[in-house]
């Protein structure tokens, strides 16, 4: 694997830019990225893992699927996980999220608790999240690969570093950002937001471990519509389709 993947854009893309299976929008702002000391060893990293036989959650053309779902000038809210599941067919490249077939993780289900109660959603039906994705909802989690059952276990690589520039982006090119960080591990990010441009909404993780501390009745999901309502943008509509 000697690049994340191929983009089939135009021929004035950079080498590096047809390389990088990852939306304009975005790419624009972060194309350099892949040409930095950190990318390299992670890219190196990855590649002898593969090469080794490891198993890589989530599939490589799912790496990027938040940003490329989620357009730079489309994201309104954003929520922050840590890194992706690490069972079987769980990791789809959206934070929280799972696709429609697979069971719904303990932490997703309690995230549905609160949206049943604060937003008035029946969600639970199953857990894929790509209809807050296409709503502007960056569903984005800090490390975007894992190896199969060894939670964190590609952590400190260099993830990290990138996704703390994903957020400089969204901070500097947009205005009026929700940004829903649960638990400390997404708080710590919260030093990179502009307060005065976004708003930052916080609360304990979801996990059983410590969705009762304060997750459960934190009202997230209708603070965040209406603020955006008060800024002129559109709420999101939290209700899962069936």
């Amino acid at each position: 694997m000697n690049d994340f993947a191929t983009l089939n854009e135009s021929s004035a893309q950079t080498t590096t830019e047809k390389k990088v299976q990852l939306d304009v929008s975005w790419l624009k702002h972060l194309s350099n990225e892949f040409n930095q000391d950190y990318m390299k060893k992670l890219k190196i990293f990855l590649k002898n893992e593969i090469d080794q036989g490891k198993v890589i959650y989530p599939k490589r053309k799912d790496w990027f699927n938040a940003l490329n779902t989620t357009k730079l000038p489309d994201v309104r809210v954003v929520i922050l996980g840590q890194d992706p599941y690490h069972g079987p067919n769980q990791a789809h490249g959206y934070c929280f999220s799972v696709p429609k077939n697979i069971a719904v993780p303990p932490s997703l289900k309690n995230i549905f608790q609160e949206t049943n109660k604060d937003a008035e959603t029946k969600n639970g039906a199953h857990g894929n999240l790509i209809s807050w994705a296409n709503q502007g909802v960056l569903l984005l989690n800090s490390v975007l690969t894992v190896e199969a059952h060894k939670a964190a276990a590609h952590a400190n690589l260099g993830w990290e570093i990138f996704t703390d520039r994903i957020m400089e982006v969204i901070n500097r090119e947009c205005r009026d950002v929700v940004f829903l960080l649960w638990g400390s591990y997404a708080q710590r990010k919260a030093h990179i937001i502009d307060s005065s441009k976004h708003t930052l909404l916080q609360a304990p993780h979801p996990s059983p471990l410590s969705a009762h501390r304060g997750f459960l009745g934190c009202q997230h999901f209708s603070k965040a519509n209406s603020i955006l309502i008060e800024k002129g943008y559109q709420a999101i509509d939290w209700q899962i389709p069936v």
